[in-house]
């Protein structure tokens, strides 16, 4: 069985307060975007292991066993005692971008265990199950563009509409560690809510919308934020950088031919944007 993990980008991100738990609170709101890997699980007939693991595409940067999607077939194989599986991925979403592939691998193979296997895992099951493993997993789960408070577990489904719209998506060859995107974070309660700003008209978004973690991102890596001038150079109609980085992506009124020319030594995604919900065969 076969599935295609999407990626997501932040429609503004705003870091509002910082917890008694030492996590954030915050105010984002989450798109997804058909940049998608490829995840295909397959019975194993050996039972001499668990499971056997096969990548291609962009190299990872950690082991199987920390992979979260081998880890949420662990956790589902203690309590459902499911057999040995073949586990293929290829990694087409950038890691370190910003863009949620991590979770939305580990959402999407959930929700492909449980159709393979007959588990009958409900959205909320699922959503309290990945709860613990990533904060943007549960996104994945419902995969429609969502508000997301608290920290960035808290989903409230919003009607928005850019399907007239091109997405341009540019990764430099960079990441940027979560842990320093935070550290450098001066939280501050929002004075209007993201929701009444993104209802204004797409023009204003440019002067509207922020990700705050631009703010201390951009002194520590340039590159990025010249990507992001470059993409206004180009008319682009809204551009920012997506969650903690390092994509920067634009909304365009149309497709930008010379954008792989331009960026070179980056990835370049570009598609129109609509709304892909999960794929599976």
């Amino acid at each position: 069985m076969i599935c295609f993990p999407n990626a997501k980008i932040n429609l503004g991100l705003y870091i509002t307060a910082k917890r008694p738990d030492g996590y954030h609170d915050l105010e984002t709101v989450f798109l997804p975007i058909p940049l998608q890997d490829v995840l295909e699980i397959k019975p194993l007939s050996t039972r001499h292991q668990d499971y056997e693991w096969l990548q291609a595409g962009s190299p990872l940067d950690s082991s199987p066993e920390d992979n979260l999607v081998v880890r949420v077939y662990q956790e589902l194989k203690q309590e459902f005692e499911l057999p040995p599986i073949s586990i293929y991925l290829y990694k087409r979403i950038p890691t370190g971008a910003g863009l949620g592939g991590g979770s939305s691998d580990a959402a999407f193979m959930m929700r492909l265990l449980s159709e393979q296997f007959d588990l009958r895992l409900s959205d909320e099951s699922m959503e309290r199950r990945l709860s613990h493993i990533g904060a943007d997993c549960a996104f994945f789960v419902y995969n429609k563009p969502s508000l997301a408070t608290g920290i960035g577990n808290c989903l409230t489904p919003i009607d928005l509409d850019l399907s007239q719209k091109y997405l341009l998506l540019i990764k430099p060859p960079i990441s940027v560690p979560t842990r320093e995107a935070y550290a450098h974070v001066v939280p501050a309660p929002l004075s209007i809510s993201l929701t009444e700003t993104l209802n204004m008209p797409l023009e204003t978004w440019r002067h509207q919308v922020s990700n705050d973690f631009e703010k201390s991102i951009f002194p520590i890596y340039p590159q990025i934020e010249a990507i992001k001038q470059t993409l206004y150079d180009m008319h682009a109609v809204y551009a920012s950088m997506s969650g903690s980085g390092s994509a920067v992506y634009a909304i365009l009124d149309h497709p930008f031919e010379e954008a792989s020319e331009i960026f070179k030594d980056c990835f370049v995604f570009q598609h129109r944007l609509k709304v892909y919900p999960p794929t599976f065969s």
